[in-house]
């Protein structure tokens, strides 16, 4: 596992052991950054469910401004603290230990100009979360979520719109963006 472009490109990440573990393939991370390469440059992001970090780290190696790690596990948050040493962007990032829900409910409203998402598998986390998270999307910003292939998104979840889906074998990739409020 390594970042793969950006200021940190090439530099490999440490990654938690264990059969619960599974760090997202570089193939389905370039597959992510390509659906939002031109909104991460100077973005805040949300890297939830943060494991390794290894999204976060992508997204600020990629020139995003600023990065939110969130997870339960101190161990996770000790890796990603560790990979952000590693890359030398610890600077801008900030680390939250404790549940998603429990962050998402401490949060002002449009915080977030991306939010990455990678939750442990078959849980069904996504149709939880992705209705907590709505209101922390920025206008114009954008949801990235890695999933398996049985988790079936709908098509809109409050102000949020499905854009696309990204097939990588049994891992789905969808993208989800605010709509836009139209003025009355």
């Amino acid at each position: 596992m390594r970042v793969i472009t950006g200021s940190a490109r090439g530099i490999r990440l440490d990654t938690l052991e264990g059969l619960d573990v599974r760090p997202t393939t570089d193939r389905v991370k370039e597959g992510m950054f390509s659906a939002i390469q031109f909104d991460v440059p100077g973005a805040r992001v949300l890297d939830l469910f943060a494991g390794s970090g290894q999204l976060g780290i992508e997204a600020l190696s990629r020139g995003a401004k600023q990065a939110v790690f969130v997870d339960l596990s101190q161990k996770s948050l000790d890796v990603v603290k560790q990979n952000l040493k590693k890359t030398h962007l610890i600077d801008r990032a900030e680390l939250h230990k404790m549940a998603a829900e429990q962050f998402i409910a401490m949060q002002r409203p449009e915080s977030y100009d991306i939010v990455l998402l990678d939750p442990p598998y078959r849980m069904d986390i996504l149709g939880k979360i992705l209705p907590l998270l709505a209101p922390l999307v920025r206008p114009g910003g954008a949801v990235i979520a890695e999933h398996e292939k049985n988790c079936i998104l709908p098509e809109k979840i409050l102000n949020l719109r499905l854009q696309k889906e990204y097939f990588y074998g049994k891992i789905v990739v969808s993208l989800l963006k605010p709509e836009e409020v139209e003025e009355s």
